[in-house]
């Protein structure tokens, strides 16, 4: 089942890249080197369509970007080659030349492009604070107050590397958060880029007086151990919740689950047993599902990733179908539910319609 979908996916998608492909070639018509200009050009557009893949089987540093952009580029062209195309079909029912209208879609398609590329990575990397103001019931403890920051989805890798990770602990610290919590998706399926940039000191960075804490996602994977991809975090002095519960200076609860995708992990009604209900109860759950489920057993307040709110336009609207909250705020009950559409990005690095940002939660306590 699995051989036949990867074989349609492929399908599919060899398509569409051979439609960009020969519209691209048809716009730039190179006269007379045409055979020896087709053969490279051939090449060049294989070699690029293949690369995100082969760079991840090939664990290959340069094949891996050039994937990654690979992917922004091609996306971007799905969504401005058709338009360029049906523009010219019409455009040839005026007196204007054939040739000159291809020419000038191919300009605009061009133009286009190199603009969304630039502003995609500006959003990507130049993270914004969203703030959220909530009030939860004290119950026996003393707080009055907590501000949290919260940052998830930092895929920490080979383009979301130390530059962004000082962004991470810049911007946080200058919050002067209490708590810091990060729930899942701290690596990019491979924790050794993370390692050989040295992140890990970067992060060590991070200052709250209650502590950093996080979760594990989908994306933190390791060809070791478990157990050695939580040593690489904890080695930040992040400590790690994987399908734990921990209390927090007697005054809050937090609960850390394993992602979804983990089949090992605990049901949440297990995790609150022994939980002291007359405290707060946060958790960090790295994908959003299960509002209802959090809201019975008596959370009051889950953070979560994962979505991304979908990264690039009209991915928002797949993300927003999927999830009862796909990214900001929703309560249900007693139970506040925050969701950031991430600090960092996977596979393309760019967003469209969306923001890398780190989350701001100011709790009040009544």
């Amino acid at each position: 089942m699995f051989l036949a979908i990867a074989i349609i996916a492929l399908l599919i998608y060899g398509g569409l890249v051979y439609y960009i492909g020969w519209r691209g070639y048809r716009w730039l018509r190179p006269g007379a080197a045409t055979r020896r200009f087709k053969t490279l050009y051939i090449i060049v557009v294989a070699l690029a369509a293949s690369s995100f893949i082969t760079g991840r089987i090939w664990e290959s540093k340069i094949l891996g970007m050039i994937g990654a952009y690979w992917m922004a580029v091609f996306y971007l062209l799905l969504l401005l080659v058709p338009v360029a195309h049906v523009t010219v079909i019409l455009l040839r029912f005026t007196r204007l030349p054939r040739r000159g209208t291809q020419v000038w879609a191919g300009v605009a398609t061009l133009a286009l492009l190199v603009a969304l590329l630039a502003y995609g990575s500006y959003n990507a990397y130049s993270p914004v604070v969203s703030s959220y103001e909530i009030k939860v019931e004290r119950g026996a403890s003393s707080l009055p107050s907590l501000r949290i920051a919260m940052a998830a989805d930092t895929h920490f890798g080979l383009l979301s590397g130390k530059d962004h990770a000082e962004r991470l602990v810049k911007e946080m610290n200058a919050l002067k958060p209490d708590l810091i919590l990060l729930p899942g998706d701290m690596f990019d399926d491979d924790i050794q880029p993370f390692i050989n940039q040295k992140i890990d000191r970067i992060l060590a960075g991070l200052q709250a007086p209650y502590g950093v804490y996080a979760t594990l996602g989908n994306h933190d994977k390791h060809k070791g151990t478990m157990r050695q991809l939580i040593e690489t975090l904890e080695s930040s002095g992040i400590n790690v919740l994987y399908d734990e519960t921990v209390t927090v200076q007697d005054q809050l609860t937090l609960i850390g689950r394993k992602d979804r995708s983990d089949r090992g992990r605990m049901p949440l009604n297990v995790l609150m047993q022994g939980v002291d209900g007359a405290k707060p109860v946060i958790l960090l759950e790295h994908q959003p599902y299960e509002l209802d489920i959090a809201q019975q057993a008596g959370v009051d307040l889950m953070v979560s990733g994962h979505t991304h709110r979908g990264q690039v336009f009209p991915g928002n609207l797949i993300t927003d179908a999927i999830y009862e909250n796909d990214w900001g705020y929703v309560k249900k009950e007693q139970l506040h539910s925050i969701v950031t559409s991430g600090f960092g990005f996977w596979g393309p690095p760019i967003r469209i319609g969306t923001r890398s940002e780190i989350v701001s939660i100011n709790v009040q306590f009544e």
